[in-house]
């Protein structure tokens, strides 16, 4: 990875830590560890290139390959269980089923594991290649990030996380504003990993989407 793209990905990195508020102690922000971002970004591609790990990038920075405007203070990958035990610089801090997160040197990673089928599928189905600073980096799809979205929204309303729940169903609608996108094929692959009552809530959630969208469309063309 080169060093350009290491302080690309860092300079996102850093603008998401710094506007929150929560970072800030006393006033006072941890200025060393944020001088420490762009090695620790490279360090971490240049471990996942080296060992050749099958990772897809997703989560915020992914997004902003395709819209604009939204903040991220760590790095998302899709990888398998037995890659990430190739990788033991990173220090695990939670871990379930189907996620993990953990901190490599000082660049937070958060991480869908392909023991969830539909991550698996994701990571197999819906890659591409992506430009960071002048380096190709393996990333989601729109369609595989429209797939993400939708799919956790029934775990966030289930824990009153209502905040997470606005945002992600923003960047649905920001995506699908920016890009032509074919929505049933994307509902029928989540289908078979989410119970009806959730599905029933996920279709529900992108009809409100799409009437958006047209009012969105029909109040542009007015104005054209």
């Amino acid at each position: 990875m080169s060093k350009f793209a290491a302080r690309r990905i860092a300079d996102i990195l850093k603008d998401g830590i710094t506007f929150d508020l929560k970072n800030w102690r006393d006033g006072k922000m941890d200025v060393e560890s944020l001088s420490q971002l762009p090695q620790s970004v490279d360090n971490l591609f240049s471990a996942l290139d080296s060992r050749r790990i099958d990772y897809l990038l997703v989560g915020g920075l992914a997004l902003l390959s395709y819209i604009e405007g939204r903040n991220t203070q760590d790095v998302d990958f899709i990888l398998s269980k037995r890659d990430l035990e190739t990788l033991p610089e990173l220090v695990i801090t939670e871990e379930n089923q189907s996620f993990a997160r953990g901190m490599f040197e000082t660049v937070q990673v958060d991480l869908l594991l392909t023991q969830n089928r539909l991550f698996e599928q994701v990571q197999r189905d819906y890659a591409t290649t992506q430009q960071y600073g002048g380096r190709a980096i393996k990333c989601v799809t729109v369609e595989g990030l429209v797939i993400l979205k939708l799919y956790a929204l029934p775990s966030l309303y289930s824990q009153g996380l209502f905040s997470k729940v606005s945002i992600y169903e923003n960047d649905v609608q920001l995506l699908l504003l920016s890009h032509e996108v074919d929505l049933p094929p994307l509902l029928r692959v989540i289908a078979p990993h989410v119970i009806a009552s959730d599905l029933s809530a996920i279709e529900e959630t992108v009809a409100d989407i799409r009437a958006r969208l047209v009012r969105f469309t029909q109040r542009r063309d007015d104005l054209t």
